[in-house]
């Protein structure tokens, strides 16, 4: 089984979760997984056509191109990871294309919170999913509902942390220690969660906030947290994906302020590592946070509701504990490698099986 995707060069959800599948199936006498990046590094001597603009583009899809004519051959399923707009026609499409020329079967495994606006808007898009792809997996009962009204049939799996990794603490929750960790780009709003942590810093002074991620509107961001006079508020950056549990274990209230979402990687670390939940009810979040249950949820763009359910959690910290219980329980139940093995492996004797 070739895996394809990003790699850790792109920090992001889908390069976490490919080298959580590629190290569950390690030693797996039935299933054995390789690798091709959508972003492989070329060789030594051509590595300096990757730093040149306009044609990093062109190289890489090159390199990507051979690799998967090499190595497509040998696989018996090819399992393409996939974003939406032109993220899915720059890496999952010339996969899906390959696997189709060398008759080899394919799993769409679709990601993104834009799936609904992707879906309608892309109709050549809609149209090769249905045509390339032998299964499509998603990762939540929200995508099943979303792929259905296109009349595209899919399978939900969830996605899964390494729970062992992110131990469970409980928090006094008598300090205002929050953590923001997701990419900054416009779809998520970490714009939302500086302007709620403003309300929170009003109430209580020594309130601190760390933003763990990077992306393109880190420079707004940073401008916008001076202009709203913030202080204790660290920007990270990029954070590797095996340096976030020490993150984790620093906060005790995982924020998220996000506008467009499916299932975040990051919120299901914080319900692994015993971290209160507040976040908006962006898209899929609702299926993987229930209010009141294992977290709080207000409106999207509400950083005023956002502020205040914060302060609630602080406010009555026998609410967060019963929060932080049922969220690590939740994660155990249904966010580890044990539980979603057996549904991988059925996927792949399932899109395994259609060549025949």
């Amino acid at each position: 089984m070739l895996i394809v995707g990003a790699s850790l060069d792109i920090l992001g959800g889908h390069a976490v979760l490919i080298r959580h599948l590629i190290d569950g199936f390690a030693g797996n006498d039935r299933v054995r997984v390789s690798f091709a990046a959508i972003n492989p590094r070329l060789p030594g001597p051509l590595r300096w056509l990757q730093r040149v603009k306009f044609v990093r583009t062109m190289a890489t899809q090159v390199a990507f191109a051979i690799a998967l004519v090499r190595r497509v051959p040998s696989v018996d399923v090819v399992h393409v990871f996939s974003a939406s707009y032109f993220s899915f026609l720059i890496g999952p499409l010339p996969a899906l294309l390959v696997a189709r020329i060398m008759g080899r079967p394919t799993i769409l495994n679709y990601h993104s919170g834009e799936a609904a606006d992707h879906l309608e808007h892309w109709p050549l898009s809609r149209w090769l999913i249905s045509r390339l792809s032998t299964l499509i997996v998603v990762p939540s009962a929200y995508l099943v509902s979303v792929f259905s009204i296109f009349r595209l049939n899919t399978i939900a799996i969830a996605n899964f942390v390494p729970i062992e990794h992110l131990p469970f603490r409980e928090r006094t929750f008598k300090e205002a220690r929050l953590l923001s960790n997701r990419n900054l780009e416009r779809l998520y709003n970490v714009a939302c969660t500086l302007r709620a942590f403003k309300i929170v810093q009003t109430a209580l002074p020594r309130a601190t906030l760390v933003v763990a991620g990077d992306g393109s509107q880190r420079a707004e961001l940073e401008r916008l947290s001076k202009e709203l006079g913030l202080r204790n508020v660290t920007f990270c950056g990029r954070v590797e994906s095996e340096k976030m549990p020490a993150q984790y274990a620093l906060a005790d209230i995982f924020v998220n302020g996000s506008d467009i979402d499916n299932m975040p990687m990051s919120i299901i670390e914080a319900f692994a590592s015993g971290l209160a939940v507040v976040s908006t009810r962006a898209g899929g979040i609702p299926f993987i946070v229930e209010d009141g249950v294992t977290g709080l949820l207000v409106n999207r763009g509400d950083s005023g509701a956002l502020a205040q359910s914060v302060l609630r959690l602080l406010a009555e910290p026998a609410l967060a504990t019963r929060l932080t219980r049922a969220a690590r329980l939740k994660c155990e139940e249904s966010y580890t490698w044990e539980q979603v093995r057996a549904e991988w492996e059925q996927a792949y004797v399932l899109a395994a099986s259609a060549k025949r």
